[in-house]
């Protein structure tokens, strides 16, 4: 009764916060949780030596197609054996699940999935032996800090490998804030200088690029498959300039002469659907998402991708983000006004320096390439305008991205559907999708949304469910030409006339932004051309109007 007296006696002279630490320590006593633990560690089985780098060959994959090949041409430029695994598939899935944990995500079993059925070509078809493949291969892989298993990658990869029979097979990991998790010292063979996130920066924005102009071209080619031809030509020239380390403007120029020889009708009257949701699921281009784009396409759909570049801005965006609210929190982070030791307005000046140099760089090759009237996101507006239902300080996924591109899309009338991609259980994206996007809906009755989950199986359902909401797109894309026809006051010949003319047709050029459908755009483009065509029309035996 003393002993407890005495203590509570000596408590009232602590602080608050000594007496909460007192009182923590009683309990963990009790409970017999003093005894201190080891934090769990999952280390790189070996190292990727200097001395090794001619013998390696590095593995990577998970971008789109395009990207995948030019960051392999941009290391082999470096000096590296580089090889991009192909698109995950349905077979990689299939080894994903046999030998991944049960209850992973769509995007995990897909690329380890894909990774090991490589590794068993390499073994069952091309006959290097367990030990070869292990000395001999690593592979570069993306992670996160997020809160889902997208953070728990790198250790699925090394446990699926294992029992897969490739144990300590070298599974690099890199951080989308870190850089690569592994020493990088002298004795490396991987150098994270200057020419090597340089040369792979180019690379994400030249796939990017190559990628939109593909998706703007496609929908409206007058021959089946013109597009896709150029744009493999495109890739090969892109290629060889980075790995030779050439100069890019001739292959750029080289891209803008393959797509304009393309020829194309944009009078067809098609729906722009935007893609949008969990990064992976929205990017990848094979059965992880049941090869979406295409499908839309073959539906008489225009699509409207995500760019990685967009994704590089929102991480900019981020630290900027952070870094501005950090400055204001005094007595945080050990500081009178934060960020103790560090320079916050210098950090938020490079920060803006280095956004302004992704999208200038981005646009130089935009505009050498063709690439007209492409606008990167605006993060702040994008911010502004989710704020008010997803607070910007919640992390994971896309933030809250999703539904500012979603408000924006109606708003700014961009495109006539938006279209969610998650895969089955994610969970920052579910929330979003399924719980914050339909209060959004509600307030925009006009948007036409349509969130789907992807689990690799189950694609007869999902095309159904896109296919009837494409049907609402097509009527809304429909009205809005038939009410850009009434507008201007053109007739059914006239747009006949000089719809394949080549100042009208040019596959590269691209009508001022009024409504979402671009065949609508070209209409209200139409009436200023009639004095030009009206003028030629003796000449090329054009009707006048």
């Amino acid at each position: 009764m003393t002993v407890t007296k005495n203590r509570e006696q000596s408590r009232q002279h602590l602080s608050a916060e000594d007496q909460l630490r007192l009182f923590q320590a009683e309990q963990e006593a009790a409970l017999g949780l003093q005894e201190k633990k080891d934090q769990w560690f999952d280390p790189v089985p070996r190292q990727f030596l200097l001395k090794d780098k001619a013998a390696t060959t590095i593995l990577f994959g998970g971008l789109t197609m395009a990207q995948d090949y030019l960051v392999e041409g941009t290391l082999k430029g470096l000096g590296y054996r580089v090889e991009h695994l192909d698109c995950p598939d349905n077979e990689s899935l299939r080894y994903g699940k046999e030998f991944g944990n049960r209850g992973q995500c769509n995007p995990t079993y897909f690329t380890v999935g894909n990774l090991i059925k490589h590794l068993h070509h390499l073994r069952d078809v091309e006959g290097k032996s367990k030990e070869e493949i292990v000395r001999n291969y690593l592979f570069i892989t993306a992670g996160s800090c997020g809160p889902c298993r997208f953070g728990t990658y790198v250790t699925e990869y090394r446990k699926a490998l294992r029992d897969a029979g490739f144990d300590g097979f070298r599974v690099l990991l890199f951080q989308q804030q870190e850089g690569l998790k592994q020493a990088t010292g002298e004795e490396s063979a991987l150098k994270l200088d200057t020419s090597f996130f340089v040369g792979f920066l180019k690379a994400i924005l030249l796939g990017d690029v190559l990628n939109a102009l593909g998706y703007r071209i496609r929908p409206y080619e007058v021959e089946a498959g013109s597009t896709d031809k150029a744009i493999e030509r495109c890739k090969q020239y892109l290629y060889d300039a980075l790995s030779g380390r050439k100069w890019l403007l001739p292959a750029l120029f080289r891209c803008r002469k393959e797509l304009r020889a393309v020829q194309v009708d944009r009078t067809q009257v098609k729906p722009k659907v935007s893609v949008i949701g969990e990064f992976w699921a929205m990017t990848t281009e094979g059965d992880g998402n049941y090869q979406l784009q295409r499908f839309l396409e073959q539906e008489g759909a225009e699509v409207e991708v995500q760019s990685i570049t967009a994704w590089i801005l929102y991480l900019i965006w981020d630290v900027r983000y952070d870094t501005a609210r950090r400055m204001g929190l005094k007595q945080a982070d050990s500081g009178r006004h934060g960020l103790k030791g560090k320079n916050p307005r210098l950090r938020l000046g490079l920060l803006w320096l280095a956004e302004r140099a992704v999208r200038l760089w981005f646009q130089m090759y935009a505009r050498a390439m063709g690439l007209y009237g492409y606008h990167l996101p605006d993060m702040d507006e994008i911010a502004r305008v989710a704020h008010a239902h997803y607070d910007n300080h919640l992390r994971g996924g896309e933030g809250h991205m999703e539904v500012g591109k979603l408000i924006l899309n109606v708003v700014k009338r961009k495109v006539n559907m938006t279209l969610s991609v998650k895969p089955f259980g994610c969970m920052p994206s579910s929330g979003v999708s399924d719980g914050v996007q339909s209060l959004i809906t509600e307030k925009y009755p006009e948007a036409i949304f349509l969130p789907i989950e992807t689990t690799g199986d189950g694609a007869i359902n999902v095309y159904s469910r896109v296919q009837m909401t494409l049907f609402k797109a097509k009527q809304a894309a429909q009205r809005e030409f038939e009410e850009a026809v009434a507008k201007k006051g053109v007739t059914a010949k006239q747009l006949q006339q000089i719809s394949g003319h080549a100042k009208f047709a040019h596959p590269l050029r691209t009508r001022r932004h009024t409504v979402a459908c671009t065949a609508a755009n070209a209409v209200y483009s139409i009436r200023g051309m009639f004095n030009w065509f009206s003028f030629r029309r003796n000449k090329e035996g054009i009707e006048g109007t």
